[in-house]
């Protein structure tokens, strides 16, 4: 069972396999059943932010939210894509105040 698994783009993909990183890299076509079968294997699953963008916001969001394995979304090394701010998320499912 692997520790962890990237899957987005290629440039990034390069960086996570030297770390030791299994990697897969996505397309529109293919995005959320890698992430679904990563699931299934892996301990973390790193999601490149420009990959995100192929998951509808459902099915994102339950990926987020689900705690065995985390679901990450981590910056892609080509073209940057802003990472969702999860704060105000954290702190509403906490009760918190803002």
């Amino acid at each position: 069972m692997p520790v962890a698994e990237y899957i987005g783009d290629e440039i990034s993909a390069a960086g996570y396999r030297l770390c030791g990183v299994d990697v897969h890299i996505a397309d529109k076509h293919n995005a959320l059943s890698l992430v679904k079968q990563a699931c299934a294997r892996a301990s973390l699953v790193l999601l490149g932010s420009n990959t995100a963008l192929y998951i509808n916001s459902k099915e994102l969001d339950a990926l987020m939210m689900s705690i065995q394995p985390p679901v990450m979304i981590v910056p892609d090394a080509g073209k940057l894509q802003s990472v969702p701010d999860i704060t105000s998320l954290i702190h509403k499912q906490l009760g918190m105040l803002e």
